[in-house]
């Protein structure tokens, strides 16, 4: 079992919340939702059962149909899965309860009753299709659950994220030697990614075809999922697309390059459906950047990143001619030909958004010309908008953001380029190496 962070959220939940509300762990499939919920169980509670609605009895089925008699319907699920329930000490796991949403319509009822806690784990739990016909509890407690982090990966990999995030306390440059190394070690995270299958695969010394194997079949999963809500195709193709369309440096996702078909007010219905189904992060353009990021929020134009680097780079690279191994060879050397500033975007993207910060970004016309500033990410700190521009190679030239704090001054506070080259500073714009972008977002 691998540490992660979501288990300190579900330390907090059941200090200051359960027994007025269930957990519920929502997430993308195959980030660890339930192992996270299990391994808790085990470490938490005196004891716990664990219903999982993927593969439910007859029996168990028969048994979640009437809890209007609780007293009878806990008799019920101990006789069954032969646990012992210990009132205020034992906790009630409802795992894939997209696959049953009456489960989740009685968490009313059963909170309400105070004997047990109760943890819920989800994948595309908030698709239509499958809560329309039943009343969402309100007493429900929501963790996001991501793909493991950078300092998850380091913890699973005997990494140092302590020494990392010393470092970047410091706020002086490590060297060249250093900095190849960590450069090179978050380099091979870009290529693992965070999936739990996938970091596993790492840890046991698999070679990168396996690695890459295991994200096809989760990419596969995913590819299946998005069919059976939208058997058109149109939504999975929209999926398949982020990569490409990041690839193509656009300033914004163009669903009608995704589907090669003009588009329909249904593909705004598919587009939330992707964005539930967590496997995608949004990136909204703000139109006049201020403290309120939200408040000018462009929600028809924005930018889609795939919510794990390592999927990315499977998706990226899946018709390349070159084979899968010496890709990855390739990548974790900084020997690919290809300029990956896209690939350094997702990466960014995936440490922003597994802090819990919302993903914006800001496009202003050149003045007389057809070409754009553009500012990657945007995040606020205090009183004070805080702009960051990833750079794969050279930071010399970066027009976008120093044209930026010009025009908004009143409202920029820190501004940072991301990118593999040492710290270094120029006036108020710092320059940071992207493995110490989790200080970055933590110190704002």
């Amino acid at each position: 079992m691998f540490k992660r962070k979501a288990y300190n959220e579900l330390l907090e939940w059941k200090n200051n919340y359960a027994g007025r509300y269930a957990c519920l762990l929502e997430g993308a499939r195959r980030v660890g939702k339930t192992t996270i919920a299990e391994h808790f169980a085990q470490n938490e509670y005196k004891s716990y059962i664990k219903i999982d609605f993927s593969e439910a009895t007859t029996a168990m089925l028969e048994i979640m149909r009437d809890i209007t008699n609780l007293d009878l319907f806990f008799l019920k699920l101990q006789a069954e899965t032969n646990v012992t329930l210990h009132e205020r000490k034992s906790v009630i796991i409802f795992d894939e309860i997209q696959l049953y949403p009456r489960a989740r319509q009685a968490i009313k009822h059963l909170v309400k009753d105070g004997r047990y806690d109760y943890i819920e784990t989800g994948s595309l739990i908030s698709i239509k299709k499958n809560v329309k016909d039943i009343l969402i509890p309100s007493e429900e407690h929501k963790i996001n659950v991501f793909p493991m982090d950078y300092e998850e990966f380091l913890w699973a990999t005997q990494g140092n994220a302590d020494n990392l995030r010393q470092l970047y306390e410091t706020g002086l440059p490590v060297g060249n030697a250093v900095n190849r190394t960590l450069m090179r070690n978050f380099r091979i995270y870009m290529a693992v990614g965070g999936m739990p299958q996938a970091v596993d695969a790492y840890v046991r010394k698999k070679n990168f075809e396996e690695i890459d194997k295991i994200k096809r079949e989760i990419i596969g999963l995913y590819i299946d999922d998005l069919k059976k809500i939208d058997p058109s195709g149109r939504l999975s193709d929209i999926f398949n697309s982020v990569p490409s369309q990041l690839a193509l440096k656009r300033k914004r996702f163009v669903v009608s390059a995704a589907t090669g078909k003009q588009k329909t007010v249904k593909d705004e219905e598919r587009l939330f459906d992707l964005i539930d189904s967590k496997t995608v992060m949004p990136c909204y353009h703000i139109t006049q950047p201020s403290v309120g990021l939200s408040q000018t929020r462009d929600v028809d134009k924005f930018k889609l990143y795939l919510s794990d680097t390592g999927l990315f780079v499977t998706m990226l690279f899946n018709n390349s001619d070159t084979p899968q191994s010496d890709i990855y060879k390739k990548l974790i050397s900084d020997k690919l030909d290809a300029d990956l500033g896209y690939l350094f975007e997702n990466a960014a993207a995936q440490v922003i958004a597994s802090s819990g910060r919302k993903l914006y970004y800001h496009t202003r016309q050149k003045d007389g010309s057809t070409h754009y500033y553009e500012i990657d990410f945007l995040l606020t700190s205090k009183n004070k908008v805080v702009p960051i521009e990833i750079k794969s190679s050279s930071i010399r030239n970066h027009e976008s953001i120093t044209q930026f704090a010009l025009k908004y001054s009143q409202f920029v506070g820190r501004q940072y380029l991301i990118s593999p080259k040492d710290v270094s500073c120029e006036g108020a714009l710092v320059n940071k190496p992207i493995y110490l972008l989790p200080s970055v977002v933590r110190d704002l």
